[in-house]
């Protein structure tokens, strides 16, 4: 009787024993794991941490200036080269020298003013500057550098203003009287060869006396001489035409028909 107690007792004490250490060793997998999850969090939030710099820094490089490079882009200059010589270069793109300088390049765009003295548009030896296209400025310095000032800013050119100048190809400064077969060379611009053979380029302009004898107009053989046209002349001197010519500044004042 008395064993069978203690056997009792004892299993109870046993079961006791063995439920407290259960849950002490349930108490230390659950401590176990709440650190392994913290510290998976704490790696984790230091890679967003570190995935969220990079993005920053990322944006920061995407957003800093591009650095000009001359392929094409603008060039940042700005103010007025005067009595510079204009080039072509590429289609919208063009070279202004002025002498004791290094050659400037500059773009044209849709609203640049360009106003001509007879290469590039307009009549040479007028007052007047006529707006010419940028097409016939292309055009003009495809053929031959054109005198003219041009201003710009950020490398883009505002106005190109050509000029009566000796660098233009004009005769300016050429005084005199000069007999011989006038040519044609292109609109409002001639030359005058005498019996040597040497060449006199002019322009003629707006008050340019021009009399004819029966070739450039009016009746061959007759007395009186008669007041013809620029157009006129033009169509004459492209067969060439014998003719007297006086000149002031390279611009011709009287252009007489000889008969």
């Amino acid at each position: 009787m008395m064993n069978r107690h203690l056997r009792k007792a004892f299993v109870v004490t046993a079961a006791i024993t063995t439920a407290g250490l259960m849950m002490t060793a349930c108490q230390n997998d659950s401590s176990s794991g709440t650190s392994k999850s913290s510290g998976s969090s704490s790696s984790k939030s230091s890679k967003d941490s570190g995935t969220s710099k990079s993005s920053t820094e990322q944006d920061s490089l995407d957003s800093s200036p591009v650095a000009n490079n001359g392929s094409g882009s603008k060039s940042g200059v700005s103010g007025t080269f005067k009595n510079g010589t204009v080039s072509y270069l590429a289609p919208g793109k063009f070279t202004v020298t002025v002498p004791g300088k290094t050659e400037q390049a500059f773009f044209v765009a849709e609203d640049t003013l360009v106003y001509g003295a007879g290469q590039v548009c307009g009549s040479p030896g007028s007052e007047e500057r006529p707006q010419c296209t940028l097409d016939e400025l292309e055009s003009a310095t495809k053929k031959k550098a054109v005198a003219a000032d041009v201003t710009m800013k950020d490398g883009v050119a505002t106005v190109v203003r050509e000029r009566h100048d000796a660098q233009n190809g004009t005769p300016g400064g050429v005084n005199g009287t000069w007999f011989g077969n006038v040519s044609y060379l292109a609109p409002g611009k001639f030359t005058v060869s005498d019996m040597k053979g040497v060449e006199q380029a002019f322009f003629i302009a707006d008050d340019t006396l021009i009399y004819g004898a029966g070739t450039i107009c009016g009746t061959p053989n007759s007395a009186e001489m008669t007041q013809c046209t620029p157009d006129e002349l033009e169509a004459a001197a492209k067969n060439g035409v014998s003719a007297e010519v006086k000149l002031t500044d390279g611009i011709a004042t009287t252009i007489t028909e000889d008969h």
